[in-house]
């Protein structure tokens, strides 16, 4: 018992590890009702029907309200600045997955994956997710409390960062180009239609006869979603760890931002191409927050509830002016075509 107590009050990443169980048993059961809640649309599958756009929203609007609740906890429990810490950290990811929504729906479509098994590319998407959110943090922690000059080189990053989505502007990616696509069809045996909600199907080979496992289109779905995540992962954990520097705040703003990303891409998929403004605000929070560290040696740390209103104020600004621009209802060029309607089994 005695050991079992100290595992408990051992520290982990400077919170105690009763604290990150907590925590990972919250995780899971939010996971385990996101799958019970969607579960019983699978049954439904071979009817094409995925989310409805009301159980989007309403789901959403939960997975919302679940991280504003433990952003209050945080709060509470370990003060205003971390509290408003967390906030900020859990907007910016927030908002970095609007645009994830952007190159997901970009996936589905060029493979024309139906939104009947849209949500289990995306529930297996979330886990490896957070699986590597959690290994990013952990280095990414190591490395800023073993040497501090890392923070610049993070800071410099998003500026760059920041200023290029500002220069490319609203470009779709190639999806159909994409290297890791173009790896997977080389060296895999790869259907090409959909078998159901199945990643992989054993098929008989022409030359041998024999039952080879092939890979299907959803598995490529899923390689390329995880892939997408990397990329965004990239940009939002040296975005939060140039807002704080506590593991614990910087993995739960996270993750509890990525969590009802899946109800996020049905809630918003097909609307997104309203949010002509988004990359820009998103853009300028980039540089804001990785110039903050450069602003540090010049006028102190800034406030956290300056970098909070800012960020705000920025993306606030930029879905108003969104909605506002497109508010007729005209598609602007380069918008997504078909990102959510049921396309045929197999590849586009």
């Amino acid at each position: 018992m005695a050991s079992f107590d100290s595992i408990l009050t051992a520290t982990i990443l400077g919170k105690p590890a009763l604290l990150w169980l907590a925590f990972m048993a919250i995780v899971v059961a939010l996971l385990a009702f996101d799958l019970g809640v969607l579960g019983r649309r699978r049954g439904r599958a071979g009817a094409g029907q995925g989310m409805t756009a009301a159980e989007s929203l309403w789901l959403s609007a939960f997975y919302i309200g679940a991280g504003l609740a433990f952003g209050g906890w945080v709060w509470w429990s370990m003060g205003a600045d971390s509290g408003l810490d967390y906030f900020t950290g859990f907007l910016v990811e927030k908002s970095l997955s609007l645009d994830n929504v952007f190159v997901i729906a970009l996936i589905f479509s060029t493979l024309a994956i139906p939104p009947a098994y849209q949500h289990r590319v995306l529930f297996w998407g979330i886990l490896g997710a957070i699986a590597m959110r959690a290994i990013m943090i952990a280095a990414g922690a190591a490395l800023v409390s073993n040497f501090s000059w890392v923070l610049y080189l993070f800071g410099a990053f998003l500026v760059v960062t920041g200023v290029k989505m500002l220069w490319l502007g609203n470009r779709e990616p190639d999806v159909a180009g994409n290297p890791l696509l173009r790896l997977m069809r080389r060296y895999m045996r790869v259907t090409d239609r959909l078998h159901g909600q199945h990643f992989l199907v054993r098929l008989p080979d022409p030359a041998s006869g024999r039952n080879l496992w092939h890979a299907t289109p959803l598995l490529l779905a899923l390689a390329l979603v995880e892939a997408a995540d990397l990329i965004f992962a990239v940009d939002s954990v040296p975005a939060i760890f140039a807002i704080t520097q506590d593991p614990f705040i910087v993995y739960t703003s996270n993750i509890f931002a990525i969590l009802g990303l899946r109800a996020l891409y049905f809630a918003l998929a097909s609307a997104i191409h309203r949010f002509v403004y988004l990359k820009t605000a998103l853009s300028l929070v980039l540089v804001f927050i990785g110039a903050k560290i450069f602003l540090v040696g010049f006028v102190g740390k800034l406030p956290a509830w300056f970098s909070l209103g800012v960020v705000v104020v920025l993306i606030a600004g930029g879905i108003l002016a969104s909605l506002w621009r497109t508010q007729a209802g005209a598609r602007p060029p380069g918008a997504i075509r078909g990102a959510v309607r049921a396309g045929p089994d197999g590849l586009s």
